[in-house]
């Protein structure tokens, strides 16, 4: 895009207050997917304008302003250390707020999580929440991916909503931060396992186990927990399948099961491949667990 043309988009930026509409207020999808194109490379001003406007397309039906454009950028500037400390916050909140927003269609909570993954990424990297608001961000992620209940994913036409995928990669970022304690760890894993066998009897076919066994594995590099802690948090798992007279006469009982195979083979794999020790340990301990579902 032309050096005039950032311009023209900065002063319709600047000169307009924060709308949630998508696009945001001075743009429109054909000079969102122009800055796409450009790999998000924007001056300083139009890209502040852009960070507090674009979450509004997080929620939008578009998929490639949802997530082309909405989800790409915000997650290459934070990438990239182009969001300040004033902007992430500003950002985080007005997340935290969309994750509690009515949404029948689906999109805007699920990419408000992938999104706040990215900005716990940050925090990661280099800290720089407070002792209060990163336990606050834990609280919110383990609360978020326990209470997702809308278990769509993929559609051909209108691309993703994937709750429990988006939750889980928040958690991930979480887990991996060594500011986060061995009590939140043990929050977040508890969120994971509300999902990992979900009380809905949803089958998942989208990835989900995969991904929830990624903060399950790294929670394990970092040693936290003993083989005992991680004993009785698998033990935990198989009971969550029902009563046994249920066993593979109740289709709820069978999506169950599926969940939990597809998460524990997941674990598993990871496990008798990882060069890790810590997470190799996890292997006769899901062994165990494999041994104990009907």
């Amino acid at each position: 895009m032309r050096t005039s043309t950032w311009w023209l988009l900065a002063g319709l930026l600047l000169s307009s207050p924060v709308q949630a509409a998508c696009p945001p207020e001075g743009t429109d999808p054909a000079s969102l997917q122009v800055l796409r194109e450009q790999k998000f490379a924007v001056p300083d001003d139009v890209r502040a304008a852009l960070v507090a406007g674009l979450p509004g397309c997080l929620a939008d039906p578009d998929p490639a302003l949802r997530d082309g454009v909405a989800y790409e950028g915000l997650s290459t500037w934070l990438r990239a250390g182009q969001v300040d400390v004033a902007q992430r916050r500003a950002l985080r909140d007005r997340l935290y707020a969309m994750l509690g927003q009515e949404d029948a269609a689906g999109f805007g909570p699920p990419f408000a999580a992938l999104v706040l993954s990215e900005v716990a990424r940050t925090d990661r990297i280099a800290p720089w929440m407070s002792v209060e608001e990163r336990a606050d961000m834990v609280a919110r992620a383990a609360a978020y991916l326990a209470s997702v209940h809308d278990y769509r994913g993929f559609d051909a036409v209108e691309g993703w909503r994937h709750g429990v995928a988006h939750g889980a990669d928040w958690l991930l970022q979480l887990v991996l931060n060594e500011q986060v304690d061995r009590a939140q760890v043990d929050v977040l894993l508890q969120a994971v396992a509300e999902q990992v066998v979900p009380e809905s009897a949803h089958a998942y076919v989208f990835g989900e186990p995969g991904r929830l066994a990624r903060p399950v594995l790294y929670a394990a590099k970092r040693g936290l927990l003993d083989e005992m802690a991680w004993m009785r948090w698998f033990g935990a798992l198989p009971p969550r399948l029902g009563v046994a007279e249920q066993a593979y006469a109740d289709s709820a009982w069978l999506a169950r099961r599926h969940d939990l195979m597809a998460f524990l083979m997941s674990i598993h794999l990871e496990a008798d491949q990882s060069e890790d020790s810590n997470i190799r340990a996890l292997k006769p301990v899901v062994v165990q667990t494999l041994k104990a579902v009907p």
